[in-house]
């Protein structure tokens, strides 16, 4: 698990001027509950943290790529990830899919929009063009069930709805493809303030 070492800098979304974007490793194991990750700091509250962003995902082989791309090492929490995974299959994780990891049961909830904060940190002007043309925008989930988890806990999937929605689909249909957006009115487990984005959009309102 990674979490944040508080940033002061122009950058920051928040007003105050920090940003909990920068994680690291964290020793020993962390507490995640239903508003998030026990010892971690969310500076932008309104569009960061909460039930729905409890916690975030990120897979390595995804990190990998990116390394490769920026031709700079990209440790775990580079992203802004709380749990860095390998060999899990983030963005085609379906949504409402439930992983068991250590203690804790989550639920994979919705993707990671990139922001300006997110450039800022990796000082790549560009980054959000270009991370959403990538389309492998890690996962927010749910803690449905409290508990701890250190690093080398599985992740195991115990349950997949059968909608078959998945991280991607979601992320293109908001981005790239907007073709997509109706499937998404069939995911219950879509939060709710994605779902009113999604009927704005298909009401033929930019939202």
């Amino acid at each position: 698990m990674n979490l944040a070492v508080v940033t002061v800098a122009p950058w920051a979304g928040d007003p105050s001027g920090r940003s909990g974007i920068d994680k690291r490793p964290a020793p020993g194991r962390v507490g995640l509950h239903a508003q998030g990750v026990t010892g971690d700091f969310v500076a932008e509250t309104s569009v960061h943290g909460g039930p729905d962003k409890a916690v975030y995902s990120y897979a390595r082989e995804d990190a990998a790529w990116w390394s490769e791309e920026l031709g700079r090492e990209i440790p775990p929490g580079g992203f802004g990830e709380n749990l860095s995974t390998e060999g899990v299959d983030v963005t085609g994780a379906v949504i409402g899919e439930r992983w068991e990891v250590g203690g804790a049961l989550l639920e994979v909830s919705q993707p990671r929009t990139p922001c300006r904060t997110f450039a800022g940190f990796w000082d790549v002007r560009d980054l959000i063009k270009r991370f959403t043309a990538r389309a492998f925008p890690g996962a927010y989930l749910r803690v449905l069930r409290d508990g701890e988890v250190g690093a080398g806990d599985l992740v195991t999937v115990v349950h997949r709805p059968a909608h078959g929605v998945t991280i991607g689909e979601v992320f293109r249909a908001f981005n790239t493809s907007p073709e997509l957006l109706p499937r998404l009115l069939d995911v219950p487990e879509l939060p709710g303030r994605v779902r009113e984005r999604v009927l704005r959009r298909t009401a033929g309102v930019s939202g």
